[in-house]
């Protein structure tokens, strides 16, 4: 996958300069590559984008989603709890103005992937499950996953990230469903509840 090509065409399309796409590229490889991004990098946004690809024909809004995945993480600490504010912040700064995008989207659909909760906007339910494909992955790929997260947390000691991880993940478990749409649930919830308490058992 050719991200770079992908996030051109993109910003292209909804009004931004030649120059403007360059200088934001690099600004947005150069977030997704810090050496601290064990996951949350380009190879997330590469598997976001697969799904994202594979279902746009149900999407209202396919570039404000687009553009949303682009940026979710853009601002990622492990130890800040504003991270998705402050990329949807960014992400609208860097719009130019007469640009053909719904800024309240992009911004809401930001925010959104804080709490993965239903929305009443079809399409931000749609950016939540590609966020959270990763938790229905098979087991060899899922552990890889929860190690690279364990990576990302390492400034936090084992007695304080373990209770912390567990409480997070007994929290998907709580809800009703973990995915929004009914295509992800039907395909993925019962393998990423399995998965989820299997994790749940390492960290107790």
């Amino acid at each position: 996958m050719n991200l770079q090509k992908i996030y051109s065409e993109l910003l292209l399309k909804i009004g931004f300069s030649a120059n403007e796409i360059q200088q934001n590229w690099l600004e947005l490889e150069k977030a997704y590559s810090k050496k601290s991004r064990h996951y949350h990098n380009l190879t997330h946004l590469e598997e976001m984008i697969d799904g994202f690809e594979t279902y746009r024909d149900k999407l209202q809004n396919p570039s404000e989603i687009l553009f949303s995945i682009f940026y979710h993480d853009f601002v990622y600490s492990a130890s800040k709890k504003d991270n998705e504010l402050k990329s949807a912040e960014y992400a609208l700064a860097i719009l130019p103005e007469n640009v053909s995008i719904n800024k309240q989207l992009v911004f809401d659909a930001i925010c959104a992937t804080q709490q993965h909760q239903q929305n009443s906007i079809e399409d931000i339910n749609w950016l939540i499950d590609f966020d959270l494909k990763i938790l229905s992955k098979d087991w060899d790929d899922y552990k890889i996953y929860f190690e690279q997260i364990r990576k990302e947390y390492r400034i936090y000691p084992d007695f304080l990230y373990k209770p912390g991880r567990a409480k997070a993940l007994k929290h998907f478990l709580e809800n009703e469903f973990i995915f929004q749409t009914e295509e992800f649930r039907d395909l993925y919830e019962e393998k990423a509840r399995v998965n989820i308490e299997k994790e749940i058992s390492f960290l107790i």
